[in-house]
């Protein structure tokens, strides 16, 4: 199973490592980290790269689609959102995280289905036909979009669970020891304080 996770200027790093570090123990799974071009590719903050180690043209038809979002994702470049849908045209599963999802709407792919983003994006997703919800992680048909950066996670992990089932993906879980204790439960604009929100929402 071919796990392509597309990479370009200004991803958020958690939205990829996340769904890495939970989807490449599957059994047989190849990662393969995939931009315009191979190299290396910075992240939103610049500070962090990732190395792109196939182009586009390398990996036409991988078994699943994992998307990173990041502050401003590049919804404009036409070569990313060809490659998304001709990726999808074969791929098994279709998967993005945090703003992710408005690549895959921007290639058309979310059209009439339920989906999720950053809380901040959920609006943008009605731009490209997708009914937005503020779920955490979103299963419609072989399309799988998480919310903001750390859903992520969660996302790779409930997939683990479809392809290899529970018991597999429990042992991802415990293996990583991903059993989350926030300092604070801020961690959604439901349940943060109303002056956090108003302040990050106007930053944005």
């Amino acid at each position: 199973m071919q796990i392509a996770i597309l990479l370009y200027e200004g991803f958020t790093a958690l939205d990829a490592i996340g769904p890495y570090q939970t989807l490449s123990p599957l059994p047989d799974a190849e990662i393969v980290f995939v931009a315009e071009r191979p190299g290396p590719v910075r992240d939103d903050l610049g500070t962090l790269t990732l190395p792109a180690t196939a182009s586009f043209a390398d990996v036409p038809a991988p078994g699943i689609v994992v998307v990173p979002g990041g502050p401003e994702p590049d919804v404009g470049n036409a070569r990313l959102l060809e490659w998304l849908r001709a990726a999808d045209a074969t791929s098994v599963w279709t998967v993005s995280v945090c703003t992710g999802s408005l690549l895959l709407g921007a290639a058309g792919l979310l059209q009439g289905r339920r989906a999720t983003s950053h809380w901040l994006a959920l609006d943008q997703l009605r731009t490209y036909g997708a009914e937005p919800t503020g779920e955490r992680v979103v299963f419609d048909e072989k399309y799988v979009t998480a919310a903001g950066v750390s859903a992520g996670i969660d996302m790779g992990l409930s997939l683990a669970g479809r392809l290899a089932g529970d018991a597999f993906a429990q042992g991802v879980q415990l293996m990583i020891e991903y059993d989350p204790e926030p300092p604070y439960d801020a961690g959604s604009p439901h349940k943060a304080p109303a002056e956090v929100v108003r302040k990050f929402s106007q930053a944005r």
